[in-house]
C-alpha cells in the first residue's frame, strides 16, 4: 500500500511530459482545464497509473475526478 504523498509524487512525475504548459502541479491542478490533457492522454495516463499501482480504475469514476488531488484520493481508495 502506498501513502497519499507517494501517490501524489508519482502523479506529479507522470504528468511532467504531458504538462506542455509547464505549470506548477499541485493537488488543485485540474487535469483537463489546467494541464490540457486530451481524452487520449487521460486514458494513457490512467493506464500508466493502473500499471504502476497494479489496480483497475473504473471508467465510471472519471467524471468525478477533476484535479490531481481527486485522482490521488481515488487511487488511494482503490489501492487499500
Amino acid at each position: 500500500m502506498t501513502d497519499y504523498q507517494e501517490t501524489l509524487s508519482f502523479l506529479y512525475s507522470a504528468l511532467q511530459d504531458p504538462n506542455k504548459k509547464d505549470i506548477e502541479l499541485t493537488e488543485q491542478t485540474a487535469l483537463v482545464a489546467d494541464i490540457g490533457l486530451s481524452s487520449l492522454e487521460v486514458m494513457e495516463f490512467i493506464e500508466k497509473i493502473e500499471d504502476h499501482f497494479d489496480i483497475s480504475i473504473p471508467l465510471n469514476i472519471l467524471p468525478d475526478v477533476n484535479t490531481i488531488g481527486d485522482l490521488a484520493e481515488k487511487v488511494q481508495e482503490l489501492n487499500s
